[in-house]
């Protein structure tokens, strides 16, 4: 009689234990497939143009993830993501070559983001900019 009462708790303490482990173990995947939480709409940016010289790049965190600001030789200004199309790395602006090189797999891409050489299969995602009385908006 009593190894009966044993057995029911031992079994109501394996159940729960299970559980708990199921969830901890559940949590991490679910917040990973689950879109991230927050304001719908990227707040928009404004830089100085003096800020950004002809021919160089500003980078800067834009809707939480890593982005550019490019002011190409033509006079251009071009707002996009930074983050490689390939595998999720940070792309580096290479000032002598006007465009812009992914450290991991050498992917190249143009000052607009368009794709020039290597594995990635887009282009990278561009972000809407303006330029107006010596001001850059971003957003």
């Amino acid at each position: 009689m009593e190894n009966d009462g044993r057995r029911k708790f031992l079994g109501i303490c394996l159940a729960g234990a299970t559980v708990v482990a199921t969830a901890a173990a559940a949590y991490p995947v679910f917040r990973y497939l689950a879109p991230a939480s927050g304001p719908s709409g990227a707040e928009k940016l404004v830089f100085a143009s003096s800020e950004l010289p002809e021919g160089e790049a500003k980078f800067f965190e834009y809707a939480g993830s890593a982005a550019v600001l490019v002011r190409t030789k033509t006079g251009e200004t071009v707002a996009l993501s930074a983050v490689c199309t390939h595998l999720g790395c940070i792309v580096q602006w290479v000032k002598q070559s006007q465009d812009f090189l992914c450290p991991c797999h050498a992917g190249q891409f143009t000052a607009d983001g368009t794709v020039l050489s290597g594995p990635p299969p887009k282009p990278l995602a561009k972000i809407p900019v303006s330029v107006a009385e010596g001001k850059i908006t971003v957003g």
